[in-house]
């Protein structure tokens, strides 16, 4: 057991009792959200992959408490990875903590909490239930792995909880980081070159926050740091696995082939281990937040659930270290970006493959209602490029009996409408698609 003195040392080391704030970036779009949440009674719980910015979104909340007049002692933040609390990771260990914080801070108010990483806790939910139980404080958790799956927090908090999902930066995010502002459509024409620049910077670097402040050169370690962590810490780790090797392997390539389509009997095949094996080395990617899978659209869920995936990478930065030298992979990035765009704007997002074999990267359905279908492409100014990109668009629509359906081409065109055999459909730029306004 940790002595007082050397908690209450370690504490005062990432607290703001008595020093100023770090600076950082307001990520406004998740800073409104959290702060929407942060003095009700649920349990504010942040979720995402590692170093995607989760314990910089918790600073952003304790400097508005600050700014609201909070008083800091009414203010705990905790980081779990520390490496001084390693060999003491337990709930009696969140309980002396939290006493000891009363015992020196005093605090006079109900109290922010803030938990760090609290994955490395064993059974932590049972301190947080008790702590909402007893309505003592208000609590906001982060976490990177499996343990803080929505399927998981369900059980173990028991609708107590209201849940936030990180992703790496967004391009205007990127931008923002980057002190590049573009509040107009007539600015993107007139910032075209530089955002040209870091639209290609972006797509070979990724968005996870700290990159950006790297050198070209440090990048690539530090993304390799990045993959090694999460493939260690919130796979080997916690999941007790013998085989790293098949595990990153099976990690290059569904990194490096962003936006495949692919059977777990394939993977099975090329990877040469048993169907159980794919089957959990998949689940276990999925679950350290490192790859997105998304069904073919069906009626039939029954289908959708037996159908072959398609699977996404969380950031083209982890892409990018795994692939060779010289590999064209620009139709695919574009897709990528877009996909996760679309999940941070809240759709429900499929891919499709009509009878003849046609494939629409995306259905976008809200309000349970398919309202867009999406094709990405680098370029359609070839005829036969065009052509082939809208073909699946009038065969989804016939296929699946769609009415009143958007049809878009995302690409690196002009913006522009045309109409193809009477048919109406939009290409979108794709800055212009992922700068908002």
């Amino acid at each position: 057991m940790l002595e007082k003195t050397k908690i209450i040392e370690i504490l005062n080391d990432w607290n703001y009792w008595d020093k100023d704030i770090l600076n950082t970036v307001s990520r406004e779009i998740y800073d409104n959200k959290i702060e929407k949440y942060l003095n009700k009674d649920e349990i504010v719980v942040i979720k995402g992959v590692r170093r995607c910015g989760k314990s910089t979104l918790m600073l952003n909340q304790i400097k508005s408490l600050h700014q609201k007049g909070i008083s800091k002692n009414n203010i705990l933040f905790i980081n779990f990875e520390d490496p001084r609390l390693i060999n003491h990771l337990s709930l009696d260990l969140m309980q002396q903590i939290y006493e000891v914080y009363l015992e020196y801070l005093n605090p006079t108010e109900k109290p922010y909490i803030f938990l760090d990483e609290v994955q490395n806790i064993p059974s932590w939910e049972k301190w947080v239930n008790k702590e909402y139980e007893l309505k003592k404080s208000y609590i906001t958790v982060t976490g990177s792995n499996s343990s803080m799956l929505s399927s998981e927090i369900a059980t173990a908090l028991s609708g107590r909880y209201i849940s936030i999902e990180v992703f790496p930066l967004s391009f205007c995010e990127y931008l923002s980081f980057k002190n590049i502002v573009v509040k107009s459509k007539l600015e993107l024409v007139s910032k075209k070159i530089e955002l040209n620049r870091e639209l290609e910077n972006y797509i070979k670097d990724g968005g996870f926050p700290k990159v950006i402040s790297y050198e070209n050169d440090e990048k690539i370690e530090l993304l390799t740091t990045y993959k090694d962590s999460i493939l260690l810490k919130d796979i080997v780790s916690r999941f007790k696995l013998k085989n790293f090797h098949i595990l990153e392997e099976l990690a290059a390539f569904l990194l490096a082939n962003s936006g495949i389509v692919q059977s777990k009997n394939k993977l099975k095949n090329n990877f040469g281990v048993s169907y159980d094996m794919a089957s959990d080395y998949l689940e276990y990617l999925k679950k350290a937040y490192m790859l997105f899978e998304i069904n073919k659209f069906d009626y039939s869920l029954k289908k959708q659930n037996v159908n072959d995936k398609k699977y996404y990478s969380i950031d083209l930065g982890l892409s990018n270290i795994f692939r060779v030298p010289n590999l064209q992979t620009r139709g695919s990035d574009l897709e990528t970006i877009v996909f996760l765009e679309l999940l941070r704007r809240g759709y429900k997002v499929y891919y499709y493959k009509t009878s003849n074999d046609l494939e629409c990267d995306f259905l976008i359905e809200k309000n349970n209602k398919i309202i867009q279908l999406i094709q990405v492409s680098s370029s359609i100014e070839n005829i036969k490029t065009l052509k082939r990109e809208i073909a699946p668009f009038i065969k989804t629509i016939t296929e699946l009996k769609l009415k009143d359906t958007e049809c878009i081409v995302i690409t690196e065109d002009n913006s522009k409408i045309i109409n193809q055999d009477n048919f109406e459909i939009s290409v979108v730029n794709i800055k212009e698609f992922l700068i908002t306004f």
